[in-house]
């Protein structure tokens, strides 16, 4: 139980670590090149890739029967979008928020309950939650400063966000792990729904016009996961 709350704490830190270094980055006096923002978003995006094709997928699908493990995946694809939809129809820097919350919080619970179970994928989602709370933090403070939100402000949200990772590692722990098929209907569930995440909202800010860097980024969040997989099997 140590372990997941430390293991989720230290990846739910990288959100408000991500917020100073884009804090850090506003306050100099020339701006950070625009194509190391978008290389920052498209890590970011393969870091999810990573997760779900390297833990959440096999992890889950293993759990469920093959009708009840795609049913859930588009079902998680479809809550998503219903959340975006209405995310749209609130202020920028609320929906940023709500993202990252939206992916991180099922990932902790299901780290929770692979640390109950004794998984060796267990730091695995651990690394690759810590790999896509950076750029996502990054991001999201960048995204809630244009609309003219109050960095301080904006930090201890994250901070706070960052103390959620816990609390939902512990209901993975002391609840999921005693529910297999439970578990694998919550990871196929958050696959679908960072699968629609990275194509609707990192994929379209990855690219830049004339750049070929960030689209490598991509490339590289997925590879850091693939080499963390391959080291713990």
């Amino acid at each position: 139980m140590i372990e997941a709350i430390l293991y989720s704490l230290l990846a739910g830190a990288m959100m408000p670590l991500g917020g100073l270094l884009a804090r850090a980055e506003q306050a100099r006096p020339v701006s950070i090149e625009p194509e190391l923002v978008h290389f920052v978003v498209a890590f970011g995006g393969g870091a999810l890739v990573a997760a779900v094709a390297l833990v959440l997928v096999p992890q889950g699908a293993e759990a469920l029967p093959a009708f009840w493990a795609v049913a859930c995946l588009f079902g998680g694809g479809g809550l998503f979008l219903l959340i975006d939809r209405a995310l749209a129809r609130t202020s920028g820097h609320k929906g940023q928020l709500l993202a990252m919350l939206a992916d991180f919080v099922p990932e902790a619970v299901a780290l929770g309950a692979l640390f109950a179970t004794g998984s060796d994928a267990a730091p695995l989602l651990a690394m690759l939650i810590a790999l896509q709370n950076l750029p996502e933090g990054f991001n999201a403070y960048r995204e809630t400063a244009a609309s003219g939100h109050p960095g301080g402000k904006t930090l201890k949200v994250f901070c706070l966000l960052a103390l959620i990772g816990p609390a939902a590692a512990l209901v993975g722990h002391l609840v999921m792990a005693d529910m297999p098929s439970l578990l694998g209907a919550l990871m196929m569930t958050a696959s679908g729904g960072i699968l629609y995440l990275i194509f609707q909202d990192v994929a379209p800010q990855a690219p830049l016009a004339n750049r070929w860097g960030p689209s490598f980024g991509a490339v590289l969040g997925f590879g850091l996961g693939l080499f963390g997989h391959l080291v713990t099997h």
